[in-house]
């Protein structure tokens, strides 16, 4: 059964996401110990159960245990997470989002930081030149 990604994760549910991304896969008891004031077994059972609901996780049986894995790549994870940001903290402008991220972290960008967002910038537009999305 197919499920789609939800987006929305608990602060529990992300520290588990991070730790499954760092170590490629995990089972419940190796979570559980990678896990900063860690619950019980069973609370963390129950946690990579609903992951794998949103459809953020898949398991395969491995012996008596199950190992666990991100069921969506980080990299779509992260995509996936910014656009909700936008939709929910700048009106879906994309524009607004970038100008805060440089408004607040601009102090902190080096000169190359500055022509690598020019780079992307450019490739940017000559896609939407192009008419490619």
């Amino acid at each position: 059964m197919s499920h789609k990604p939800k987006t929305r994760l608990s602060g529990r549910e992300r520290q588990v996401m991070d730790i499954l991304y760092r170590e490629g896969s995990a089972t419940a008891a190796e979570v559980r110990d990678r896990l900063p004031d860690p619950p019980s077994y069973s609370a963390v059972r129950a946690t990579l159960r609903i992951l794998e609901e949103k459809g953020q996780v898949r398991h395969e049986p491995d012996g008596p245990r199950y190992v666990f894995r991100p069921a969506v790549t980080r990299d779509k994870a992260k995509r996936t997470a910014v656009r909700h940001l936008v939709e929910t903290f700048f009106d879906g402008s994309a524009e607004l989002a970038v100008a805060t991220l440089i408004d607040d972290s601009a102090a902190s960008l080096e000169a190359s930081d500055f022509e690598r967002l020019q780079r992307l910038i450019d490739e940017a537009r000559r896609r939407e030149d192009k008419g490619d999305k």
